[in-house]
């Protein structure tokens, strides 16, 4: 089986490559001049207050967990239906992930279901902005509110999307972005923690580079030699210069790189708006949507093929898929350690089953999207009952 049409490319031009080999030329590869200026860039964008690079989207939920001063085995409220990312730093924390399902139709958790689940010991909220689709913010700060809960954003899909026109990353107490490799801007691997608290931002940056209170281009820069001092026990999660090299050009082709997923995205629905063997997900009305990644979910009891026969056709055709995603109660740890079972989050359970991702991005051409779309109806009409 050949992939000629892969399910993501980056798009890494000569500015890129030129400021790469400027840092290696410069013999500062390391946390510096470059991750600052990227942090500025990257806030500029958010119109937040404080943009903290960071080695990953998970460092920047597990840090801003870790200065929240919770007890172990409190209790941090999430999503099933996200990558194991998201729970992983609740449990490295020593807390408790407690899932509330999600909504048909965006995959986000459901706030109508989030009060049942608020104990004595939840702490935290963390919702996940699924595909770039953002969560009912207004219903969960609500919550948040009335039983003085910190929200922290999981935004890994969410880098252009807004809530209500607001953008993600000035509406909960911390937001957390991701610049994977197969994210909507990349830097290969990287994170971002945006926040407009003063003290969280400056504890982050203490906390990310072992507890130490200067970091090496302060401590080695033009100003001077100037000691450090530890004063917590840290992390090493810091963002290089190497990574920042390739962020500082990419946040500056956001939109453009959007407006060509949205003309996608738009040929997709528009292709698939009268298949009744598939659904697309929806965009509700205060939504705008990043458009991350595009994701149907095939009607199973109209197909004589389950979805990873479904998937596995589509490789054969040479076209590379995803899938986003089995949800995390239906994992072996979870099921080991937390006896879930898929009754539990019927919702995520269903759709776990259901779920595929289609080729988006920028690089992609016209004529790859019309591939794309041809080889899906060509497997509907092949697998209808």
């Amino acid at each position: 089986m050949s992939i000629d049409l892969p399910f993501h490319k980056a798009w890494l031009e000569k500015e890129e490559h030129q400021e790469v080999e400027d840092t290696l030329n410069s013999g500062w590869l390391t946390t510096g001049p470059k991750t600052l200026k990227f942090e500025e860039s990257f806030k500029d964008y958010i119109g937040c207050k404080h943009a903290v690079a960071l080695n990953s989207c998970t460092a920047g939920l597990n840090l801003t967990l870790a200065l929240q001063n919770f007890s172990e085995g409190d209790e941090v409220i999430t999503t099933p239906m996200t990558f194991p990312a998201t729970a992983n730093a609740i449990h490295l924390q020593r807390l408790k992930p407690v899932f509330v399902d999600v909504e048909p139709g965006t995959l986000n958790i459901d706030p109508q279901k989030i009060e049942a689940k608020i104990t004595a010991r939840t702490r935290a909220i963390i919702p996940v902005h699924f595909a770039g689709h953002p969560c009912d913010m207004n219903a969960i700060q609500d919550l948040a509110d009335q039983h003085k809960l910190v929200i922290i954003e999981d935004a890994a899909h969410a880098l252009e999307s807004r809530y209500k026109g607001k953008k993600i990353g000035n509406l909960g107490n911390a937001t957390a972005f991701s610049f994977y490799a197969n994210k909507n801007i990349t830097t290969g691997e990287g994170g971002m923690l945006v926040t407009n608290d003063d003290e969280l931002a400056e504890n982050l940056r203490v906390l990310r580079l072992q507890g130490i209170s200067r970091d090496a281009w302060k401590r080695y820069g033009k100003s001077g030699f100037s000691h450090w001092e530890q004063t917590r026990i840290g992390h090493k999660c810091n963002m290089a210069d190497l990574n920042a090299s390739i962020g500082m050009h990419q946040i500056k082709k956001v939109e453009r790189f959007l407006t060509l997923r949205k003309k996608y995205v738009s040929m997709y629905d528009a292709a698939f708006a009268d298949m009744a063997e598939l659904e697309t997900l929806d965009t509700r009305d205060y939504a705008t949507h990043g458009h991350h990644i595009y994701v149907i979910a095939l009607h199973l009891e109209q197909l004589n093929v389950d979805r990873d026969g479904f998937l596995d056709a589509i490789q054969a055709a040479g076209i590379g898929v995803g899938v986003h995603y089995i949800a995390l109660h239906l994992q072996p740890y979870y099921v080991k350690t937390f006896n879930t079972k898929p009754q539990d989050f019927p919702v995520a359970s269903n759709y776990s089953e259901r779920v595929l991702s289609l080729p988006l991005y920028p690089k992609m051409a016209v004529e790859d999207v019309e591939r794309v779309i041809g080889t899906v109806q060509d497997l509907i009409k092949k697998f209808r009952r």
